[in-house]
């Protein structure tokens, strides 16, 4: 369904969404890394944790131009109407401090 500009598109739910602490992140199995590796991310305001969201927010796509807003980190929302059908992108810097650096091919676009 079509998104207006300026509708809440994601909020973090602590029941859901998880905080995991870097040292059991460390100690988990390489199966386990490699999902944390690819849909967690470090917590913004909680170091030494990293955030894993259960719900569909982790299948968002980053963008150099994305289509919503995730600079205060806690929730998000669309900077534009968005088309149904239309994927919806987010820029993984404003919520992954070290994302560019880390990931500099994925942050060019």
């Amino acid at each position: 369904e079509p998104i207006r500009k300026g509708a809440s598109i994601w909020r973090l739910d602590p029941d859901f969404d998880r905080l995991i602490p870097q040292d059991k992140y460390e100690a988990a199995p390489p199966h386990l890394r490699e999902l944390l590796d690819r849909y967690a991310y470090p917590s913004p305001d909680k170091p030494g944790f990293i955030v894993y969201e259960v719900d569909n927010g982790r299948f968002m796509n980053h963008a150099e131009r994305p289509n919503t807003d995730f600079s205060q980190y806690g929730g998000a929302t669309a900077i534009r109407d968005i088309a149904a059908g239309e994927e919806i992108t987010c820029d993984y810097g404003e919520f992954f401090q070290d994302f560019a650096h880390l990931h500099p091919v994925a942050a060019e676009g």
